[in-house]
């Protein structure tokens, strides 16, 4: 029984890692076919909001979709989810206009919101010296999504944009299928003689009552400006002020975001070993926020230095995300962690849709180097937040046991 277990809960992060780079492929990933929407007519504006559509659809559902992992379990939801958006998809490859095909976008995401509410799943597989690593692994799909995006989408692309829309139909229907088939919800652990379970009482109370996994939510949506900001305009940084060609500066990038994948499992290994999720997370912002005042100097003073910063920045700016979702998801415990990791994801989505096209504004009015000193900020801020007193254990740690 214990060989079966401990196969099973390998067998289950793995399929909740490839659910997760399906979504991530599917929700950020339909900017390569800006291009083939283009030469179907569209218009750039339209491109511009269609490619926000399944952003959108997620954030109107996260919670809602954690609520109900809450209550009927993680093998129901995510399978229901990722079944709908490939249906979606499909009915997307059919659509006629620009409207109708947003609708279709924007409900696909709605749909595969189901998908960033489920780390709770976590919590029940792995116990609390390994989740950081666990929870970096599943993590680490969202840039291997985009990499998976950036290696397919604008090649399938090539006769327009049926067999892209196919294909990422193709991608949440294999998930939905090895969900059912493999993934099983955790059996419910038994609190220790004398303490109450702090993971798995069925009613707990809200864990929102203090502060701690407010100020969490807070710190980890902040952390997504460097992320973003780095993502967003390293193409542009590299062609416009480094003299790259879009060709070499692509691939250099997709690089980075290989190796940003890495840096989360790093710092889920980093976590488990020191035993902490939010020192390190605490770390990493000011690290970033240091780094980001470095590339503003850099860049500033037209140094060479400026490209060897910015790729230690996309490689560092995205190590903390399953630190975070690791926290929350203990702090809050099984009977709340869907609700509170749908939260989590809505604020992160929430400033992962708006840093693009204020800070585009920003570079335009004043350039990139103040543009990264005013990014710097965030990351400092977020760090301040982290719930971690000196001297004292982990909100979360303590929560966990």
């Amino acid at each position: 029984m214990q060989i079966r277990s401990e196969r099973m809960r390998w067998v289950v992060l793995v399929v909740g890692m490839l659910a997760m780079t399906a979504g991530s492929t599917f929700q950020f990933g339909l900017a390569y076919l800006i291009p083939a929407f283009r030469d179907e007519g569209l218009s750039l504006e339209q491109t511009g909001l269609l490619v926000a559509c399944p952003t959108a659809g997620v954030m109107l559902t996260l919670i809602a979709w954690g609520a109900a992992a809450d209550r009927w379990g993680e093998r129901v939801v995510l399978s229901t989810g990722l079944g709908l958006a490939g249906v979606l998809l499909i009915a997307a490859r059919w659509a006629h206009g620009a409207v109708a095909l947003g609708v279709c976008l924007a409900l696909a995401g709605a749909a595969a919101g189901s998908v960033l509410a489920s780390g709770r799943l976590i919590l029940g597989w792995f116990a609390r010296h390994e989740r950081a690593l666990a929870m970096g692994i599943r993590q680490s799909a969202g840039p291997l999504g985009l990499a998976l995006a950036a290696a397919t989408l604008p090649g399938l692309a090539a006769r327009g944009t049926a067999v892209p829309l196919l294909f990422l139909a193709a991608l949440f229907l294999a998930a939905a299928g090895t969900t059912i088939l493999l993934v099983r919800d955790p059996a419910p652990i038994p609190a220790e003689p004398g303490r109450a379970s702090p993971v798995l009482e069925p009613a707990a109370a809200s864990p929102y009552r203090g502060p701690v996994l407010w100020r969490i939510h807070a710190a980890s949506a902040l952390l997504v400006i460097p992320q973003f900001t780095i993502t967003t305009f390293a193409l542009v940084f590299l062609t416009d002020v480094g003299g790259w060609t879009a060709l070499a500066a692509g691939h250099l990038l997709a690089g980075a975001q290989v190796c940003g994948a890495l840096s989360r499992l790093a710092a889920g290994y980093w976590s488990d070993r020191t035993g902490s999720r939010l020192k390190p997370m605490r770390i990493i912002a000011v690290t970033t926020g240091v780094g980001m005042l470095t590339l503003a100097a850099a860049t500033a003073a037209g140094s060479g230095l400026a490209v060897p910063v910015l790729l230690f920045l996309g490689v560092v700016a995205v190590s903390s995300n399953g630190l975070s979702f690791t926290a929350v998801a203990e702090y809050a415990g099984s009977a709340w962690a869907g609700r509170a990791l749908g939260i989590q994801t809505t604020g992160q989505n929430v400033l992962t849709a708006a840093t693009p096209p204020v800070l585009a504004a920003v570079i335009g009015a004043v350039s990139f180097a103040p543009s990264f000193a005013v990014v710097a900020a965030f990351p400092l801020i977020a760090a301040l937040i982290v719930p971690v007193p000196a001297g004292r254990q982990d909100p979360a740690a303590a929560a966990a046991g």
